[in-house]
């Protein structure tokens, strides 16, 4: 079974201590499930300019997807290329 967590991306944005909690989270989870509430974005371009600096600032370890105002955040065995 895989184990999931849910955070919240509010109005302060990406911060450093949001990507701390995002990393702290994966040390017990596979995958994690971030809502991008409607103070961090005007359209769904936000969420996705949300995922790929997610993807950067937590390394090549990591995948997001984006549904809806919803980001996906899987941790990979192996880095991606």
């Amino acid at each position: 079974m895989i184990r999931e967590s849910h955070v919240q991306l509010g109005k302060q944005g990406l911060t450093e201590n949001f990507i701390i909690t995002l990393r702290g989270h994966f040390e017990n989870h596979k995958i994690v499930k971030v809502s991008v509430l409607q103070s961090a974005r005007e359209n769904k371009e936000d969420v996705k300019k949300h995922a790929m600096e997610m993807e950067k600032r937590l390394g090549d370890r990591y995948v997001a997807k984006v549904i809806g105002f919803t980001i996906i955040l899987r941790k990979m065995k192996n880095p991606v290329r």
